[in-house]
């Protein structure tokens, strides 16, 4: 397996900012393989689809070439003018065949890995001057796979080389017994297929080459996992620090709920574990919501703060439950709780007003308040 300087197994894939940032360094697989296929089977469709008006304006070339007057071997003008018309009829194909190489090589070249504009591969690096880098580089598995690349591409083209000459042959010694300029074109067609042929050939060693540059690429970005660590570390904070965010957050919102209490109307408990503040504004359209929630020490603080502030605590286990498991703070109560609370705090009205001695001590409230099957909870 790949290890670091520090003896370290690369055995993680690589993130995300790792690929893109060797993607930024411009380090892409790229495969020499593939664009000189490309190029040379581009060259040789582009000789078959030209290959027709290239060996008609050859023809014409050769016939306007050797065809001129005495005048003009004695003016230097002339013999200038007479060779440019001579050549003028090759330039279309000669341009478009040239300009289609020129597409092809480029999109052969970022057909693997894309197009990547990048100024710092041009930055001369030390280690490339290093001999004894350099015998690493000559010595390592790379070197080997690009020798047997070499000696199977070798292989293959002499094969197909034979191939097509055992096939051909006959229609070689044909072109001997043949007049010009018939001959020229069908040597000109012959010529065409058998390069196409050849270059097709390539497609084997590309077959190989690209799986394998694509591999050695992903390989060479595998990660040790204390570099996974450190790079998550780095993109999303270290986990003591976030944690320590988090309990100040929690802290910071617990102070706040705790400030509301003194605004709540009735405090709603268990009561040993649950704690849940409700407030009601009359003077807005807003239904109760919750101002305050807890369980354990926090319910316990929630009461002694209501104690300390004379709001009234209601002991009804069931409703507690249903409004802490289902409602937020600064949430309104659910619409199948508005029975129960509105029960809850006609009661705490009345009692306010008996208190103040306007009416007579109310009822005690049902220890069995209309609470819907879907809110019950037990614990």
């Amino acid at each position: 397996m790949a290890e670091n300087e520090n003896g370290s197994e690369k055995t993680e894939d690589p993130t995300g900012k790792r690929i893109q940032k060797s993607r930024d360094d411009g380090q892409v697989p790229r495969s020499k393989e593939l664009a000189s296929a490309s190029v040379l089977i581009s060259a040789a469709s582009s000789f078959l689809i030209f290959g027709g008006i290239l060996g008609h304006q050859l023809v014409l070339m050769m016939t306007t070439a050797f065809t001129f007057e005495r005048s003009v071997l004695f003016s230097p003008e002339y013999i200038w003018l007479h060779i440019s018309n001579s050549f003028s009829g090759l330039a279309f194909p000669m341009f478009i065949i040239l300009f289609t190489l020129f597409i092809i090589s480029l999109l052969g070249s970022t057909l693997l890995g894309g197009i990547i504009f990048n100024t710092k591969s041009m930055i001369p690096k030390l280690n490339k001057f290093s001999p004894i880098a350099g015998l690493k580089r000559m010595m390592g598995p790379d070197a080997w796979v690009n020798l047997l690349k070499s000696l199977l591409k070798i292989f293959v083209v002499i094969g197909m080389a034979a191939f097509i000459f055992y096939s051909t042959f006959e229609r070689i010694l044909h072109l001997s017994m043949s007049s010009l300029p018939g001959s020229m074109f069908e040597a000109l067609d012959m010529i065409s297929w058998m390069f196409l042929l050849l270059s097709l050939s390539l497609l084997l060693i590309v077959a190989i080459d690209v799986p394998y540059r694509i591999y050695k690429h992903k390989k060479d970005l595998k990660m040790t996992k204390d570099e996974v660590k450190d790079e998550i570390k780095d993109v999303e904070g270290n986990p003591k620090v976030k944690q320590r965010i988090r309990q100040l957050q929690y802290e910071s919102s617990q102070r706040k709920m705790m400030g509301d209490v003194p605004e709540a109307d009735v405090i709603v408990t268990n009561p040993t574990h649950y704690s849940v503040a409700i407030k009601y504004d009359t003077t807005s359209n807003r239904a109760p919501y919750v101002v305050a929630k807890g369980v354990d020490v926090i319910a316990l603080k929630i009461r002694e703060i209501a104690r300390a502030y004379e709001i009234p605590i209601m002991s009804s286990p069931p409703l507690c439950r249903a409004i802490y498991h289902t409602t937020e703070i600064n949430d309104e109560v659910p619409e199948d709780l508005f029975v129960a609370v509105a029960q809850v705090l006609a009661y705490i009205y009345q009692l306010n007003q008996f208190r103040q001695g306007k009416t007579t001590r109310p009822r005690p409230l049902p220890k069995d308040l209309k609470i819907p099957p879907a809110f019950r909870f037990n614990n």
